[in-house]
């Protein structure tokens, strides 16, 4: 299985006097058109997820729909997992992702629980990178029980914004 970890885009700021409860959050206006150009980005680089799997936050579940628009598939590819949230064991994700029958995968979560999830993949107990938002990081998974992956690259916003047809 090819494993995208993907961190949401840009979203409204906590410190904004009229920012909603965290879990409603939304990608600003700025955010979404970043995170369109990161996944045309990616789209052009070939990548073809079958199966798109999003924290149920609303700024995660809004670049999991952009992403959904870009790659032109049905809004019913997207599952929403517990597994996801920022508080969740980063251990979890890898469970569910055991039980998915698909190619390729597209996970949209939140820094550094993100991260966490990297990490682990790559056998480490503590982060070793920090994803902007919307970045991108895609493993390959070869076994799930005990977790083997190979890290097969890295991609801040900036360089998937830049990747042209």
């Amino acid at each position: 299985m090819v494993l995208y970890l993907v961190r949401h885009g840009p979203a409204m700021s906590r410190a904004n006097p009229s920012a909603p409860p965290d879990p409603e959050r939304p990608l600003t206006s700025k955010g979404m058109d970043k995170t369109r150009e990161v996944m045309r980005g990616l789209r052009n680089l070939g990548i073809e997820p079958d199966t798109l799997v999003t924290s149920p936050f609303l700024r995660a579940a809004q670049t999991a729909e952009i992403a959904c628009e870009v790659f032109s598939l049905h809004r019913e590819k997207i599952r929403r997992s517990d597994t996801l949230l920022p508080t969740a064991k980063p251990s979890d994700i890898f469970r569910e992702l055991s039980r998915i029958r698909t190619r390729e995968v597209m996970c949209f979560g939140h820094g550094p629980h993100i991260d966490l999830a990297l990490a682990l993949g790559l056998g480490r107990d503590e982060a070793v990178t920090e994803l902007k938002k919307p970045g991108v990081a895609c493993l390959e998974i070869t076994r799930f029980a005990p977790l083997r992956t190979t890290l097969l690259w890295m991609a801040t916003p900036r360089m998937l914004r830049k990747v042209k047809n």
